[in-house]
């Protein structure tokens, strides 16, 4: 039997080892020093027999309660009347007497007494001292314990340390505990009924549902006052509870209960760190859907902006032909012939070249005055993007938060990404570089004294008006230019269908340039204007790229320890129910 219980706890060591080992990676993805301590730590005592952590305060009798529990004639803890060391005492079985120092904070203790070949004792230093480090080797090793025991002095268990360090013992890892109220010889019988009252009052304040108080005194057990004492139900829930085979599979359970405490605690971290990290997923599409309706907006101001210049074009263009149709008859370019001989009027040249500059000057003049509107509303667009986007960096949400118990780090890795984001953008708005695009104006000369002026988007509006009148200005001169091909050339009064026909194939190309190329140059803009802007968030993608992979990975990794243990525990609870019955 003893056999089978061995190869069988042993089995679920070895499964147990596997799943700490897998969650000790994962503290060490996390890059959490602390916890991958403790995960650590873990791991190594899987083989450790069933721990007892003795704790409580400086003079409540701890080392003397271990002496007479342990019902040796030595003095296997010293007692003494002041903190002398910051060392942890651990007892175990051994065959001989002795004493081994692991390291600066802890001695191993070897004993040759039966009850500790199923359990150890662990002697920890007062949780009020004021000996360096006490506390805090005192916390590092309650993770690994599988019993707490709660030493008070029995004249007064009310000390705020004590009570303070349980609130720890007991949220931080949620360990068993029981309550010792040690040197009840000191205390008149009604007076420890009273404190063994107050301290379940206390313990059921604190979430412990049926809480285990015992009264001893080693006094009374070094001086065979065995019934007295209070010794033997403390014994006999050791023995009920925890030996008689129990024990090895209790370390077992304990140890699946803290690692599923650790993955738990990890979890939580998780799910804020995921909300943080989907708010910056909907921060993210919120600056694109930004950048991409600002642009559709302007590419609407650039539409309605060349339908007006193309309505211009179109009355001023048909006016001028409508002037052409009636004055190019046979009879009327004769007549100018003529006439222009005797200095009386133009001659049909002259006419054909005025109505070409008007046309020009018309154009010019009338393009003048809605550019300037156009240009005004298409600048202000892409002035916009930029102000918005610098606005909803500056008020994006922080949900991790800096002071993190798990995943502090993150939080301030992505806080300074953020920081960075925000002084890069906000340099980026004051910079004209920025905005200046050699691929559209050619006039850089011209402007650039400007740009020092303006700076960043400010001379936006600069850089559209110089850009929209010189295009208009290479496009109806190019117009222009091509009607005065169209009008040399052609013999007075035999060809009026000829220019006209000319005339309307020349400015139906000029309308298909003025709509093309204004467009295409005004929407390539401002989609480089929108590409550059974005290409600021490159850190903070790559940032939540690797946040959503991370989060993925320790989801699917919970989920998975979490099973396993499930399964370890329920073994486990199916051993001991056979053991009971």
């Amino acid at each position: 039997m003893n056999n089978l219980i061995d190869n069988k706890t042993e089995e679920l060591r070895n499964r147990l080892e596997v799943t700490v080992g897998t969650l000790h990676e994962i503290t060490k993805e996390i890059g959490h020093g602390e916890l991958e301590s403790t995960v650590k730590d873990i791991k190594d005592r899987i083989d450790d027999p069933f721990m007892f952590v003795i704790v409580g305060e400086v003079k409540a009798g701890k080392s003397s309660f271990i002496n007479a529990l342990l019902e040796s004639t030595k003095e296997i803890c010293k007692v003494a009347a002041h903190p002398m060391t910051d060392t942890i005492q651990q007892i175990v079985y051994g065959e001989q007497e002795g004493i081994e120092d692991i390291n600066p904070y802890l001695k191993r203790i070897t004993q040759p007494v039966d009850i500790l070949k199923e359990i150890a004792i662990v002697d920890t230093p007062g949780t009020n001292t004021i000996v360096d480090h006490h506390q805090e080797i005192t916390e590092k090793f309650i993770p690994a314990s599988d019993l707490i025991v709660f030493v008070f002095e029995s004249k007064n268990p009310y000390r705020q340390s004590a009570w303070d360090f349980f609130d720890y013992i007991k949220d931080e890892w949620k360990k068993k505990i029981i309550f010792i109220l040690q040197q009840k010889d000191l205390m008149q019988p009604d007076d420890l009924i009273t404190n063994i009252n107050g301290v379940k009052e206390y313990a059921l304040k604190k979430g412990i549902s049926e809480p285990k108080v015992f009264t001893t005194s080693a006094l009374m057990e070094q001086k065979g006052q065995h019934e007295e004492s209070g010794f033997k139900p403390v014994r006999s829930y050791i023995y009920d509870n925890i030996t008689g085979g129990k024990a090895p599979y209790l370390k077992v359970l304990n140890n699946a209960e803290t690692a599923l405490n650790i993955n738990d605690k990890i979890f939580k971290g998780v799910i804020i760190r995921k909300e943080q990290y989907e708010s910056d997923s909907r921060f993210r599409a919120d600056i694109r859907e930004t950048l991409d309706h600002q642009e559709e907006k302007t590419k609407r101001q650039v539409k309605v902006l060349v339908e007006n210049l193309l309505a211009s074009y179109d009355r001023l263009t048909n006016k001028k032909k409508s002037e052409l149709t009636k004055g190019s008859g046979v009879f009327s370019m004769l007549k100018r012939s003529v006439t222009s001989r005797f200095g009386s009027e133009k001659s049909p040249k002259e006419w054909l070249e005025n109505i070409a500059t008007d046309l020009e000057k018309d154009l010019n003049t009338e393009f003048k005055d809605k550019l300037q509107e156009g240009v005004i509303d298409i600048a202000g667009s892409i002035q916009d993007m930029g102000k918005l986007i610098d606005s909803k960096i500056k008020n994006s949400e922080t949900i991790l938060k800096n002071n993190h118990e798990i995943f502090s780090d993150i939080a301030e890795r992505r806080a300074n990404v953020l920081k960075d984001l925000q002084q890069a953008f906000s340099g980026f708005l004051k910079s004209s570089e920025n905005f200046y695009d050699n691929e559209l104006i050619q006039g850089a000369n011209e402007i650039a004294p400007n740009l020092v002026k303006g700076g960043g988007i400010a001379i936006v509006g600069l850089i559209l008006t110089t850009l929209t009148n010189t295009m208009l200005l290479d496009v109806t001169g190019g117009i222009f230019t091509a009607i005065g091909f169209v009008f040399a050339g052609v013999t007075v009064g035999l060809n009026r269908s000829k220019i006209i026909k000319g005339y309307e194939n020349e400015v139906e190309k000029g309308r298909g340039k003025i709509k093309e190329e204004i467009t295409e140059k005004l929407n390539a803009y401002t989609e480089r204007i929108k590409s550059k802007i974005d290409d600021n968030f490159f850190r903070f993608d790559k940032l939540l790229e690797g946040e959503r992979n991370t989060i993925e990975y320790l989801e699917k990794e919970h989920e998975r320890i979490s099973e396993e243990i499930g399964i370890i525990k329920n073994e486990i609870a199916a051993q001991i129910e056979h053991m009971n019955a």
